[in-house]
């Protein structure tokens, strides 16, 4: 391309020089000519005029003052009837400029000049359109080179960033080039860049949430499928396979749930649900690991609520609460559900060490972690409640209380509060 730029810019300005040259030598060797006649007529109306004033006063004609009146190279002839003729200087033998005058007593004089100096100033003319054209012509490559840099350079630059992005190296480059349409290729691949970078975040955050989120029920299932192959009751394994099935639909539910925030946040499928189900739920599937671990889980607080949100959703999120309660905390963990205004809420506490005071709610950020732990469950949990409407909150570090904030569909009967061991 840059070759095909300077050969064209070259082209285009050969093409000028050409027309414009030729045209110019062409009226510079007319005017040269013209000018070169007009002074030769000049030169003989001026020895005319020396002529017949000679002739009037009866003196004869002075050759030598003729001499002095002639350009040097000239070659004058001097007629005057009843006279011999009288020439003045030497006769040019190669072609000549020539002009004639008159006088009003018949008197002739017929000036001529060598055309070599025409032909002399035509050359010198020749000469400087040439070194201007030659001089049009540096200059043009020298343009030409430059301006093909000037565009060559970006397109190679974006060739390269295409390539990047090809590679799978999204970042945008954010250089501009001062030319309207190459500037908004670049906007072009840097929106591609910053969507694909966008994209694969959002991947590598479901692959993360994933791998996180799925492993703690799919080791429940697997539980579950343990327990029915060394039992031979058959109430037991229907007892058992209910569970598991019922893990499988809430395995489901969390995958959708993580496909459609990976997809967009803000999409939520909130419906209003029971929340003691929830909770009742979340107890019988952690209490076996618990009672393996030597501690105990209980709920307390005010029942018959219903909550509006997704029942997939919180139930991954007071299994994620539960599941730090159990790897990092110590003693009894307590689920507690109250309401406060228009909202429900559930608190989950235990008894150990709690949450790093310098941590506080940075506990909700990607990759935070208290414990040596990845980081991610926390994070998880707070975009899962966000994504339909509520909100999780570390209300107080030591002991630790986390509370899931939901809305209430609306006011239920007063109930007394209970616990459950």
């Amino acid at each position: 391309m840059r070759r095909r730029l300077i050969n064209s810019t070259l082209a285009v300005v050969l093409v000028v020089i050409a027309v414009f040259g030729v045209s110019l030598v062409i009226v510079e060797t007319r005017t040269i000519t013209s000018s070169a006649q007009d002074r030769i007529e000049s030169e003989a109306l001026r020895l005319v005029g020396m002529v017949e004033s000679s002739v009037l006063e009866r003196k004869p004609i002075d050759a030598r003052a003729l001499a002095e009146q002639l350009d040097m190279g000239g070659y004058a002839r001097i007629t005057v009837p009843g006279q011999p003729p009288v020439e003045v200087g030497d006769r040019i033998p190669d072609s000549v400029i020539r002009g004639t005058a008159k006088g009003e007593q018949g008197e002739t004089v017929v000036v001529e000049e060598s055309r070599s100096t025409v032909t002399r100033e035509v050359g010198r003319t020749l000469a400087v359109v040439g070194a201007v054209a030659l001089l049009a012509v540096v200059a043009a490559v020298l343009l030409a080179v430059r301006q093909a840099n000037r565009l060559t350079s970006p397109l190679t630059d974006l060739a390269e960033t295409a390539e990047r992005l090809g590679s799978g190296d999204p970042r945008p480059r954010h250089k501009r080039y001062g030319v309207p349409e190459l500037d908004r290729v670049a906007d072009v691949l840097d929106s591609s860049a910053e969507r694909i970078g966008r994209m694969l975040t959002a991947e590598r955050r479901l692959a993360a949430d994933a791998s996180h989120q799925l492993r703690t029920p799919l080791t429940a299932l697997s539980m579950r499928l343990e327990e029915i192959t060394v039992t031979d009751d058959l109430e037991t394994v229907r007892e058992e396979a209910t569970i598991a099935l019922t893990q499988v639909e809430r395995l489901t539910d969390v995958v959708e749930r993580l496909l459609t925030n990976s997809r967009d946040p803000r999409t939520g499928s909130a419906v209003p649900f029971d929340l003691d189900e929830v909770v009742k739920q979340q107890v019988e599937e952690w209490r076996p690991a618990y009672r393996s671990a030597g501690r105990a889980i209980v709920r307390s607080g005010k029942t018959g609520m219903r909550a509006v949100g997704t029942p997939g959703a919180v139930s991954q999120v007071l299994a994620t609460l539960v599941e730090n309660a159990l790897m990092h905390g110590g003693g009894t963990v307590a689920l507690r559900t109250r309401v406060i205004g228009n909202q429900a809420v559930l608190e989950v506490t235990d008894e150990g060490p709690g949450v790093p005071p310098d941590l506080g709610n940075r506990i909700f950020e990607r990759a935070i972690s208290g414990r040596n732990s990845t980081g991610i469950g926390l994070a998880v949990a707070r975009d899962l409640a966000e994504a339909d409407g509520g909100r999780l909150e570390l209300l107080q570090t030591q002991p630790p209380v986390f509370a899931l904030f939901l809305s209430r569909t609306a006011p239920e009967r007063p109930e007394p509060e209970q616990t459950v061991r």
